[in-house]
């Protein structure tokens, strides 16, 4: 596309936007805006101008505009003295009021009020006042003239809107927003004209309720000069009272301030005499203790130079001290530098010997190890060839042993359930029996009963109970013998069962005895050859620690030999400390069995304990002494007691000899 093509549209679009900011710039440059309270009045081409409130179009030459302020106007009316406002009782008052106007905001409104007094003096108060003023001052008469004065008062708001009903509306143009009464008051008499009708009356009345007014007030006045008199006399009456009192109370007072001043006065001289003593006696006293301060201030001086003296003489001591310790002291360095030497290079061989006997030690622990790993694999070796053996012995013999119990326990509870059988047979046919004799013999009684003379029922009875208790005695004889005979067999089966089974326990202990020397045998063996083993071991290991020791130096070997030495004290010590320990627990052992069933009383305190125990202890031994001497006493506790008396003999430890430590026998101390 060429340029040629492309330049119209250009030029075409640029007019049309100069024209389009040419028209807007126009348009900005006639139209005009209004402020708030006022009005645009237009004049165009038309017939009726046009009204804006907010802003229009202005065009020059053609359009005419003019603004009206429609803001609020206030205009006020003041009747005072002889124009003021006449009431309906021809009071005058003095009034002033103010009327709030303004344009109404509408478009007939505004051009009416433009054409009454024009846009530019639509806002003029004077204008404005010259147009209303009649109109309201006329209203304000009107309105006056239908209240009297102290309703103006009362009915303040029914005045004001009386003022606005009859001004109404029709105000060219205007609207009245409100109505405010500023100042009412009553116009002052002097300015009233006698000659006025109304005047007149507003006088007379004025006059009328002033004087009414002044005879109430004088008589008011009066009743107060009145009241005030008479409270006067009484206020002064009690006055005088008060300040007779006051006289009273005055000359009391002053009585008895002359005496408690002249008491005052006497006390205060005694205080004085007393302080001025004391005063005194604190000047001597403190003379003294001045004089006194001088001479401790003099001795003072004086021990403060014998301390000079003595300190200067103390510090030249210390000082000669002081060089004679710095000699000393570099002396000793000296010589601790030549120790400290010598002890290095000791330090040195004993680190040789050190490091020799370390390897030596080290040599023998593994010889020792080594011969106890060899001792270790042989006692286990025949400790379990012993083990096996022996479990096999005691298998076998316990296995015998259970076949031989089990078959005696079975042979002893079958002979036992035969002799309960037979003992539970033989019983029961010998109640049989009894009850077939009881039978028979109640059945011969009743006959003998009945067919006997009533003279010898009583014999017949008496002997009938001596033949029952006959045959009663025969019955439990048989029982018993019965009874015997089952014990018997018992007995035998008893002792039958138990020859068996102590034939089949000897078998079995035969066996096992056979078992165990056998087990025992191999365990012997086994041993001796632990044994053989160990004690090779153990010479060959002596054989290589003495070789060992040959080869020590001097001084490896006096310590191997101590070491040796202690190890034997310290078994000796070990085993003499185990025999002591038991030794012990068998003392303990001994007295706890003799004291364990004793009945102490402990009485009295550390001293008394041991005193008591001593007694008792005395007394045992003398009633065990008379016991064991005396034959009357045996045969007494042997026929009432059932106790035979034996002399006690000394206890003595077990495992020990007739020569060793005996454990007296403790008695009861209780009996």
């Amino acid at each position: 596309m060429s340029m040629s093509m492309i330049l119209p549209f250009v030029v075409g679009a640029g007019v049309l936007l100069v024209v389009m900011l040419g028209i807007f710039g126009l348009f900005k440059a006639f139209y005009v805006k209004v402020p708030q309270g006022t009005a645009l009045i237009v004049n165009d081409l038309s017939a009726t101008p046009k009204v804006r409130f907010t802003g229009g179009l202005i065009i020059p030459v053609l359009y005419k505009a003019e603004l009206m302020q429609i803001s609020l106007i206030t205009l006020q009316v003041d009747r005072r003295g002889r124009e003021g406002l006449i009431c309906r009782d021809n009071m005058r008052a003095d009034i002033s009021v103010a009327f709030y106007l303004r344009v109404n905001e509408t478009q007939q409104d505004v051009l009416r009020v433009a054409k009454a007094v024009g846009a530019e003096r639509a806002s003029d108060k004077a204008a404005v006042d010259e147009l209303f003023n009649a109109k309201f001052s006329e209203a304000l008469k009107t309105v006056g003239k239908k209240f009297e004065f102290t309703e103006l008062f009362e009915k303040r708001q029914e005045f004001r809107d009386e003022i606005i009903k009859i001004i109404g509306n029709d105000l060219n143009g205007y609207v009245l927003e409100d109505v405010a009464i500023d100042y009412l008051e009553q116009t002052k008499k002097s300015e009233l004209d006698p000659n006025n009708i109304m005047d007149s009356e507003g006088i007379k009345k004025i006059t009328q309720i002033t004087a009414t007014q002044n005879v109430v007030t004088n008589e008011l006045e009066q009743n107060e000069k009145l009241a005030i008199t008479k409270k006067n006399v009484e206020a002064r009456e009690a006055t005088l009272a008060l300040e007779r009192q006051q006289a009273e109370a005055e000359a009391r007072q002053q009585r008895e301030i002359e005496t408690i001043r002249a008491r005052e006065e006497a006390e205060t001289a005694r205080v004085r005499e007393e302080q001025r003593l004391v005063a005194e006696q604190a000047r001597l006293e403190s003379d003294e203790k001045i004089q006194i301060r001088e001479q401790n201030v003099h001795r003072e001086v004086e021990v403060a130079e014998q301390n000079r003296q003595r300190a200067v003489a103390i510090e030249e001591e210390r000082v000669v001290r002081a060089r004679e310790l710095e000699k000393v002291t570099t002396d000793r360095e000296v010589q601790l530098q030549a120790v400290e030497r010598d002890k290095v290079v000791e330090v040195g061989k004993k680190d040789v010997a050190n490091i020799t006997r370390e390897r030596i030690a080290i040599d023998k622990t593994v010889a020792i190890e080594e011969e106890r790993i060899m001792e270790v694999r042989v006692v286990s070796e025949a400790e379990r060839e012993k083990q096996a053996r022996v479990l096999a012995a005691e298998a076998a013999a316990q296995e015998a042993l259970v076949h031989k119990v089990k078959e005696a326990e079975a042979a002893e509870t079958a002979a036992r359930h035969r002799a309960v059988e037979r003992t539970t047979l033989a019983q029961a046919e010998l109640e049989a029996a009894t009850r077939e004799a009881e039978a028979k013999r109640v059945l011969a009684d009743g006959v003998k009963a009945e067919q006997a003379a009533p003279g010898l029922a009583d014999v017949q009875v008496r002997e009938a109970e001596a033949q029952a208790i006959e045959k009663q005695g025969v019955a439990e004889a048989r029982v018993i013998e019965a009874k015997a005979a089952a014990r018997l067999v018992e007995g035998t089966n008893d002792a039958r069962v138990l020859a068996e089974r102590m034939a089949a326990e000897a078998e079995g202990t035969a066996k096992q005895g056979q078992a165990n020397a056998a087990s025992v045998e191999a365990v012997g063996s086994a041993e001796a050859n632990v044994t053989v083993k160990k004690l090779t071991a153990e010479a060959e290991g002596l054989t290589r620690k003495f070789e060992a020791i040959d080869s020590l130096s001097v001084n490896a070997r006096s310590h191997e030999e101590f070491r040796m030495s202690l190890e034997t004290h310290l078994q000796q010590a070990l085993a003499s400390i185990s025999a002591g320990k038991d030794v012990a627990k068998e003392n303990a052992e001994v007295i706890a069995s003799a004291l364990r069933n004793a009945n102490i009383d402990l009485v009295g305190g550390d001293g008394g304990l041991f005193e008591a125990f001593s007694k008792s202890l005395s007394l045992g031994k003398a009633v065990e002494g008379l016991a064991g001497k005396s034959p009357i006493v045996q045969d007494l506790m042997s026929r009432y007691l059932g106790v035979t008396a034996v002399e006690p003999a000394p206890a003595k430890l077990p495992g020990h000899g007739a020569g060793e430590r005996v454990a007296p026998a403790i008695p009861d101390a209780g009996a």
